[in-house]
């Protein structure tokens, strides 16, 4: 979740000390949006891959494990994908606030569709969401960044009580759809982040004119019908080809990104320019292999909670989305510990290359902690294992989360010119997105292969990856032209 409190620059605004512990007024409206948001998304995630494998009688789609992974990870692919159609809209038709409203409505009306209980409004569901979360993710830290100054000190400040809004959200919506789905039915979990994101909507529909700039895009040289007709055949053209070229679909992936990043490369200046792009390259293929472990969580690592880990404790059988919760629980408990760490490190701080290197060690452990418990299973005959193989998985990944996640952001933000800023920013995003869809691909061998096998396989691919990458942290670094 860290990866989700991205910053962008700020315009010269009048100074507000309104609001919530002296910080402009809107901020409040903003966390609590995002909050909402968050807890509608994670709360729906953590459901998602249980029922769509959940068998009929049981409520569920009844759709074999790969099949369902695939959709997964496509669904959570798509949803940072679109982060760079939505800024684009917003710069050119919306305008920020206009899209987290228009958003916001999409979503909600999305989970809705999931409520109906029925299979061509669950597809639409999945599709609203996503079309949504593409207008309101990065355009909701845009209005964020909007509302301090340039040089107002209050604004790092800012951004954490946002990103605590994240991670509220992100522990909550979970907590509370899986009690639903326990207690009452699928339908009413589902129904449930509908109603969040339904009040996340009212509050910043309410509190939107405390925000600066104006409330939608006003450009006279241009024709807002061609350019939504552009926006809607790109849109159409792209589901396209990836219905009819589904099995293809990795290739369309690799090609596309590669597209992309020689699109850039035509756009930077030779020189500095160019090898501080290359960095990013670099750093990207680390990232999208990060992401693409650490996003187990919502697809196979869900699948092991739910089938082969004993969860009761204290006299209580605790809910299998219940664990989607721990990754935010642990953010918010040792993201203070990690900051004090770097500050007190100093000039011995690693360096943003080798913090990723770092990170992908921590993720490598979690998949060898999960490995051994699948081996002890089959060693003992045992048919499920204790909750605290998969709590030591969390806290591993998270860890590796905030030694990637937020480095990486700030990494981008230094690394890229400041004409490309913005787009590299969407960059970042894509290998989130890519990962989500690796970890698709990875969850749907769930029941083809091992676990011990396939977490196993995972965890050397991670050290092996951390190896390399701490062979080239000089290189890396020397691209980077004195960006720490």
């Amino acid at each position: 979740m860290a990866a989700e409190a991205a910053t962008v620059a700020a315009f010269d605004v009048p100074y507000d000390a309104s609001g919530v512990a002296g910080h402009p007024r809107g901020l409040l409206t903003l966390a609590l949006t995002e909050m909402w948001e968050r807890m509608s998304y994670y709360g729906m995630r953590a459901l998602l891959i249980l029922f769509m494998t959940a068998p009929l009688a049981a409520g569920g789609l009844g759709l074999a494990t790969d099949v369902a992974a695939g959709i997964y990870g496509m669904y959570t692919s798509a949803v940072y994908f679109t982060a760079i159609p939505g800024g684009w809209i917003a710069d050119r038709l919306l305008g920020a606030r206009q899209s987290v409203l228009w958003g916001g409505i999409l979503i909600a009306l999305g989970h809705y569709s999931l409520f109906l209980e029925r299979l061509p409004f669950f597809y639409g569901g999945l599709v609203l969401i996503v079309l949504g979360t593409g207008l309101l993710k990065p355009n909701i830290s845009a209005i964020v960044g909007q509302l301090y100054s340039a040089e107002d000190k209050r604004r790092d400040a800012g951004f954490s009580i946002f990103y605590m809004g994240i991670n509220a959200g992100a522990a909550l919506g979970p907590i509370v759809c899986g009690f639903l789905q326990v207690e009452v039915s699928w339908k009413w979990a589902f129904g449930a982040a509908g109603i969040g994101m339904t009040f996340g909507v009212i509050q910043y529909a309410f509190g939107r004119r405390q925000f600066p700039g104006p409330d939608r895009v006003e450009n006279p040289s241009e024709t807002p019908g061609l350019l939504w007709a552009g926006v809607l055949g790109g849109l159409l053209a792209l589901a396209a080809m990836f219905y009819f070229l589904w099995n293809y679909r990795d290739y369309i992936m690799l090609v596309g990104t590669i597209a992309l990043f020689v699109w850039f490369w035509t756009l930077s200046s030779p020189g500095i320019e160019r090898k501080r792009l290359l960095a990013i390259i670099v750093l990207f293929v680390f990232s999208t292999l990060f992401w693409g472990g650490f996003e187990q969580a919502g697809s196979s690592f869900n699948l092991f909670a739910d089938r082969f880990t004993d969860r009761h404790a204290f006299g209580w059988e605790i809910p299998t989305p219940l664990f989607q919760a721990l990754n935010s629980i642990f953010l918010v408990l040792l993201a203070p510990v990690l900051t004090i760490l770097w500050l007190r490190l100093g000039t011995r701080e690693p360096s943003s290359p080798a913090k990723f290197s770092w990170a992908l060690v921590f993720m490598g452990l979690g998949f060898l902690i999960v490995a051994g418990a699948s081996l002890l299973m089959v060693r003992t005959g045992a048919g499920k294992v204790s909750i605290w193989w998969l709590v030591s998985v969390y806290l591993c990944h998270t860890i590796g989360e905030l030694c990637l996640s937020p480095v990486g952001l700030s990494t981008v933000t230094k690394l890229a010119p400041a004409r490309l800023v913005s787009m590299m920013l969407g960059v970042y995003f894509l290998a989130i997105s890519l990962g989500n869809f690796i970890g698709g691909r990875i969850a749907g061998l769930f029941e083809k292969f091992p676990l011990p096998q396939l977490f196993g396989a995972v965890f050397l691919t991670a050290l092996v990856s951390a190896i390399v990458l701490a062979l080239l942290v000089k290189p890396i670094r020397k691209l980077m032209s004195g960006v720490h």
